[in-house]
């Protein structure tokens, strides 16, 4: 497996991390566990910056010349991530509704 497609592989596996905590959390929050919610809450922000810091190592590397092109596992990796990281702001915005309630 190339270095590329490693990397996509990091990106998915953390981005799907933290999309899964986000969730969790939204079900925490509508059990009333407003804690456990938060805690997975910053869960979720933990992996997904973990995936966050391999692309950006990824848009360091093209920027400086040292691409590595683009293969289709890459393309989801990033899709994975942005719909990840939207998953976790809709959760946060979801749990202060309930919060409220």
């Amino acid at each position: 497996m190339d270095k590329l497609t490693e990397i996509a592989f990091q990106i998915i596996l953390y981005a799907g991390n933290g999309k899964s905590s986000a969730m969790e959390a939204i079900q925490e929050a509508k059990e009333g566990n407003f804690d456990e919610a938060d805690r997975l809450i910053e869960e979720a922000s933990t992996e997904l910056g973990k995936a966050h810091g391999y692309q950006t190592n990824l848009l360091q590397e093209e920027a400086s010349g040292e691409g590595n092109g683009v293969n289709v596992i890459l393309v989801h990796s990033q899709d994975h991530l942005m719909t990840s990281m939207t998953v976790r702001d809709l959760a946060i915005e979801i749990i202060e509704i309930y919060r409220n309630k």
